[in-house]
């Protein structure tokens, strides 16, 4: 009985603390009052509750001991591990590098140099525009009026022959806008205007407002799954040396040494190796890497662009015998 009186009473004592909002002996809130995760009457903001770590001991502990790379390079060199260890196909992991690699190029690199582009005239016959078409087996041509700087539009060569049904027909008519895009833009950028706009050529544009060059869509998906040759493309035919407007040359990773030699009046050592990348990395002591800068055989070489381990292009001037050789970072493209 004495044992009944006493609960009773505990339970009333407890329901006068309750009433108050306090619990006895406690100077916290009753949670089971104050917090109320639907309402949110106590004026708190609920934290959301912490994702399960389903990982055990030891991956953790791998993950810990081997931490995962911290910047685009240390990727790259993860790729080019895996690769190594036969995780991935050499395919793939050039694919990937390509991938993150275009995060830091721009039209400029990858641009076919205005002296090489394929234009058409506004004024030219019939037969000269279908001669063109057959002849490089592009789909799309800029044309120009009057000076080839002058691009007022883009013609696809399957219109053309809209001009062979109905020869009265202008040519201005069948003109496209043509798209200009400056050296500085983006790989990763430009692709999704590409995309977007279903627009697949651009004119690339110099700081100037000159004509620097062009590309394609094509020459952007080639930088991810590498050359991509049709049955118009010959190898054979087109040459690895060209001329730029600042009178420097663009010189293929891949140019051979004798061509190198013709082109600039120099003996570079053609026996041990074939092709002028060749001959560079053998010099540097390593890959060389984009913006990299060597002198061989009274010539400066300038890395513009690297793809897949190897260099794409050269930029080769014939520097003044007391100039001093730029840091790479002074290279600008």
């Amino acid at each position: 009985m004495g044992a009944a009186n006493s609960l009773s009473s505990g339970v009333s004592c407890q329901g006068k603390f309750a009433t108050i909002g306090y619990s006895r002996g406690s100077s916290t809130p009753d949670t089971s009052i104050v917090s109320d995760p639907q309402t949110g009457r106590s004026g708190r903001s609920q934290r959301a509750p912490a994702e399960v770590d389903k990982r055990n001991l030891f991956e953790r502990l791998v993950e810990f001991l081997s931490p995962g790379p911290d910047s685009r390079a240390e990727l790259i060199e993860t790729l080019a591990s895996a690769e190594q260890r036969a995780l991935i196909e050499p395919e793939s992991r050039a694919m990937l590098e390509g991938v993150l690699r275009m995060a830091d190029m721009t039209a400029g690199d990858v641009m076919v140099a205005a002296p090489r582009m394929d234009l058409l005239a506004i004024d030219a016959p019939y037969d000269e525009l279908l001669a063109a078409v057959i002849g490089t087996g592009h789909s799309r041509f800029p044309v120009y009026e009057g000076q080839r700087e002058n691009i007022i539009g883009t013609l696809m060569a399957k219109d053309l022959l809209k001009l062979q049904r109905a020869p009265e027909l202008n040519l201005r008519t069948l003109l496209r806008p043509a798209v200009f895009v400056p050296e500085s833009k983006n790989l990763n950028e430009l692709l999704r205007e590409f995309r977007s706009n279903r627009n697949h050529l651009a004119i690339v544009i110099d700081e100037f407002g000159n004509t620097a060059g062009l590309l394609t869509i094509e020459d952007v998906l080639e930088e991810i799954v590498g050359e991509i040759e049709d049955e118009f493309d010959d190898a054979d035919a087109e040459s690895g040396v060209y001329a730029l407007a600042d009178g420097s040359m663009r010189v293929a990773g891949n140019a051979s040494i004798a061509e190198v030699n013709n082109a600039f009046g120099v003996t570079l050592p053609e026996d041990a190796f074939d092709t002028i990348g060749g001959i560079v990395s053998h010099e540097l002591g390593h890959v060389p890497r984009r913006g990299e800068v060597m002198r061989l055989g009274g010539l400066q070489f300038a890395v513009m662009l690297t793809r897949g381990g190897a260099v794409r292009w050269f930029k080769v001037t014939r520097p003044a015998p007391d100039s001093v050789l730029p840091a790479s970072d002074e290279l600008g493209g």
